[in-house]
């Protein structure tokens, strides 16, 4: 499969009533086509068993580089499996995307793309922790939104506890910045590591929430007890 077929076939599933609403919940003004998330899964989960990675790679190149957000959704999946022998050139084309992300929908899918490449590798870390000084708003918020694989563990190993630990730094040094969507990530991440670490989230809180929008605040607390 090529680049233009992929693109063919997404846009032959497109919905022009559903690609307007598209465009208005995600407020792109990237071209949209519309394509049911259902649709799009299936699509992507078949090129992502029957492509061998050369190819998916290409794919993926050439979904991105359209640019309609449909397309862009697409091109992560192709990437998206915790197993690849040999991922640096997959590991190097989802980061080479970061700077692009202009929405949550799209940032996120690359997002967990990454956060696979990264549990694989984390090495990888060193890079993201550069992300998280940026003044792009999309590529600080990656860095929290990408290593959520750390907040899973109930018992992490002591290098996991450690990541955890590095990551709940990075935090901290985000939860000044009163922008929306880095608030709700800060959130997102002391709230899902609320559910096996409720009493770190809570130190957490007690030394750095007065400095959270209350409404992060509020969001990381919702899963602690009392």
């Amino acid at each position: 499969m090529t680049g233009d077929e992929a693109l063919a076939a997404l846009r032959a599933a497109g919905d022009p009533a559903k690609a307007a609403k598209d465009a208005a919940y995600h407020r792109t003004e990237r071209p949209t086509w519309g394509v049911p998330g259902d649709a799009l899964a299936e699509m992507t989960t078949a090129w992502r068993r029957s492509l061998p990675l050369e190819e998916r790679l290409a794919v993926a190149r050439a979904l991105w580089a359209d640019g309609a957000h449909d397309a862009r959704i697409a091109a992560p999946k192709l990437l998206a499996q915790a197993r690849i022998r040999e991922d640096a050139e997959v590991w190097a084309l989802l980061a080479s995307w970061v700077p692009d992300f202009d929405g949550w929908a799209v940032a996120d899918t690359v997002c967990g793309a990454i956060a696979k490449r990264l549990v694989a590798e984390p090495s990888r870390l060193d890079v993201v922790e550069g992300w998280v000084g940026a003044e792009h708003l999309w590529t600080k918020r990656a860095a929290l939104v990408a290593t959520l694989p750390w907040t899973k563990r109930r018992h992490p190993s002591e290098a996991e506890r450690a990541t955890r630990e590095r990551v709940l730094g990075w935090a901290a040094t985000c939860v000044s910045d009163d922008r929306w969507f880095v608030q709700k990530a800060v959130a997102w991440w002391l709230r899902d590591l609320s559910r096996r670490d409720p009493a770190r989230v809570a130190a957490f809180l007690d030394r750095h929430g007065d400095a959270m929008a209350p409404f992060a605040r509020r969001e990381a607390a919702r899963l602690l007890p009392g």
